[in-house]
Protein backbone atom coordinates (compact mmCIF):
# COMPACT_ATOMS: atom_id res chain seq x y z
CA UNK A 1 0.00 0.00 0.00
CA UNK A 2 2.86 2.39 0.90
CA UNK A 3 4.65 2.44 -2.46
CA UNK A 4 1.18 2.91 -4.51
CA UNK A 5 0.52 5.80 -2.10
CA UNK A 6 3.94 7.31 -2.76
CA UNK A 7 3.50 6.51 -7.00
CA UNK A 8 0.53 8.39 -6.86
CA UNK A 9 1.71 11.49 -4.58
CA UNK A 10 4.47 11.89 -7.12
CA UNK A 11 2.07 11.34 -10.30
CA UNK A 12 0.34 14.65 -8.96
CA UNK A 13 3.50 15.97 -8.26
CA UNK A 14 5.40 15.66 -11.26
CA UNK A 15 2.01 17.85 -12.74
CA UNK A 16 3.00 21.21 -10.58
CA UNK A 17 6.22 22.42 -11.70
CA UNK A 18 7.50 24.70 -8.69
CA UNK A 19 6.42 22.09 -6.17
CA UNK A 20 8.09 19.26 -8.67
CA UNK A 21 11.26 21.29 -8.57
CA UNK A 22 11.15 21.42 -4.83
CA UNK A 23 10.47 18.14 -4.40
CA UNK A 24 12.70 16.43 -6.80
CA UNK A 25 15.43 18.68 -4.73
CA UNK A 26 14.52 17.33 -1.17
CA UNK A 27 14.16 13.82 -2.43
CA UNK A 28 18.21 13.95 -4.18
CA UNK A 29 19.13 15.36 -0.85
CA UNK A 30 16.95 12.87 1.37
CA UNK A 31 18.66 9.74 -0.88
CA UNK A 32 21.60 11.17 -0.27
CA UNK A 33 22.11 11.37 2.61
CA UNK A 34 20.75 8.11 3.08
CA UNK A 35 23.22 6.35 0.33
CA UNK A 36 26.04 8.20 3.18
CA UNK A 37 24.79 5.98 6.24
CA UNK A 38 24.55 2.92 3.48
CA UNK A 39 28.37 2.71 3.70
CA UNK A 40 28.54 4.38 0.08
CA UNK A 41 30.73 7.00 1.09
CA UNK A 42 33.58 5.50 3.59
CA UNK A 43 35.80 8.48 4.60
CA UNK A 44 35.68 12.52 4.33
CA UNK A 45 38.89 14.11 2.55
CA UNK A 46 39.77 17.31 1.48
CA UNK A 47 41.79 17.31 -1.66
CA UNK A 48 43.54 20.55 -3.57
CA UNK A 49 40.34 20.78 -6.25
CA UNK A 50 40.00 22.27 -8.96
CA UNK A 51 43.77 23.67 -8.77
CA UNK A 52 46.31 24.03 -6.23
CA UNK A 53 45.43 26.15 -3.27
CA UNK A 54 41.73 25.41 -3.86
CA UNK A 55 40.23 22.82 -1.49
CA UNK A 56 37.36 20.43 -1.71
CA UNK A 57 35.36 18.27 0.33
CA UNK A 58 34.98 15.00 -1.03
CA UNK A 59 34.41 11.24 -0.44
CA UNK A 60 36.14 8.29 -0.23
CA UNK A 61 34.15 5.45 -2.14
CA UNK A 62 36.88 2.70 -2.59
CA UNK A 63 40.42 2.19 -3.87
CA UNK A 64 40.89 2.09 -7.22
CA UNK A 65 41.91 -1.19 -9.20
CA UNK A 66 42.58 -2.38 -12.51
CA UNK A 67 42.94 -0.66 -15.49
CA UNK A 68 43.30 2.85 -13.56
CA UNK A 69 45.56 2.03 -10.97
CA UNK A 70 47.91 0.39 -12.99
CA UNK A 71 47.90 3.79 -15.10
CA UNK A 72 49.43 5.77 -12.55
CA UNK A 73 52.52 5.19 -9.88
CA UNK A 74 50.86 6.10 -6.62
CA UNK A 75 48.25 3.96 -5.20
CA UNK A 76 45.05 5.65 -6.45
CA UNK A 77 41.88 6.62 -4.05
CA UNK A 78 38.37 6.82 -5.81
CA UNK A 79 36.88 10.47 -4.24
CA UNK A 80 33.42 11.63 -4.88
CA UNK A 81 33.49 15.37 -4.93
CA UNK A 82 29.39 16.84 -4.94
CA UNK A 83 28.44 19.80 -6.40
CA UNK A 84 26.64 22.47 -4.20
CA UNK A 85 23.45 21.93 -2.89
CA UNK A 86 22.99 19.03 -4.93
CA UNK A 87 24.94 16.48 -3.99
CA UNK A 88 23.61 13.40 -6.53
CA UNK A 89 26.01 15.42 -9.08
CA UNK A 90 29.61 15.94 -8.70
CA UNK A 91 33.04 14.69 -10.16
CA UNK A 92 35.12 11.01 -9.69
CA UNK A 93 37.97 11.81 -9.40
CA UNK A 94 41.65 9.46 -8.89
CA UNK A 95 43.86 10.90 -6.37
CA UNK A 96 47.11 9.72 -5.13
CA UNK A 97 46.44 8.89 -1.15
CA UNK A 98 49.49 11.10 -0.88
CA UNK A 99 47.52 13.82 -1.85
CA UNK A 100 44.53 13.45 0.52
CA UNK A 101 44.04 14.91 4.02
CA UNK A 102 41.26 12.51 6.04
CA UNK A 103 39.03 14.34 8.16
CA UNK A 104 37.42 13.27 11.38
CA UNK A 105 34.24 14.36 10.89
CA UNK A 106 31.52 11.87 9.69
CA UNK A 107 30.07 11.17 6.80
CA UNK A 108 26.47 12.60 8.12
CA UNK A 109 28.01 15.54 8.64
CA UNK A 110 30.23 15.95 5.74
CA UNK A 111 27.19 15.50 3.44
CA UNK A 112 25.13 18.34 5.80
CA UNK A 113 28.09 20.66 5.06
CA UNK A 114 27.81 20.33 1.33
CA UNK A 115 23.99 20.44 1.09
CA UNK A 116 24.08 23.52 2.98
CA UNK A 117 26.48 25.40 1.12
CA UNK A 118 29.30 25.47 4.12
CA UNK A 119 26.33 27.05 6.78
CA UNK A 120 26.50 23.84 8.67
CA UNK A 121 29.63 23.23 9.71
CA UNK A 122 30.51 20.26 12.17
CA UNK A 123 32.43 21.18 15.39
CA UNK A 124 36.01 20.70 15.77
CA UNK A 125 37.03 18.23 18.28
CA UNK A 126 40.87 18.13 18.00
CA UNK A 127 42.70 14.81 18.70
CA UNK A 128 45.30 12.81 19.37
CA UNK A 129 46.05 11.05 16.07
CA UNK A 130 45.43 7.55 16.51
CA UNK A 131 47.24 4.63 15.01
CA UNK A 132 44.49 4.50 12.29
CA UNK A 133 44.36 7.66 11.25
CA UNK A 134 48.48 8.01 10.72
CA UNK A 135 48.09 4.49 8.71
CA UNK A 136 45.79 6.16 6.40
CA UNK A 137 47.73 9.55 5.50
CA UNK A 138 50.86 7.27 4.56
Amino acid sequence: FGRMFIRISEYFVDRMPVIRTLYSAIKQIFETIMASKSGAFRDVVMLEYPRKGIWSLGFVTGVSEGEVQELTEAETINVFVPTTPNPTSGFLLFVPRSDLHFLDMSVEDGVKMVVSGGIITPPYREKAEGPEKKAKKS
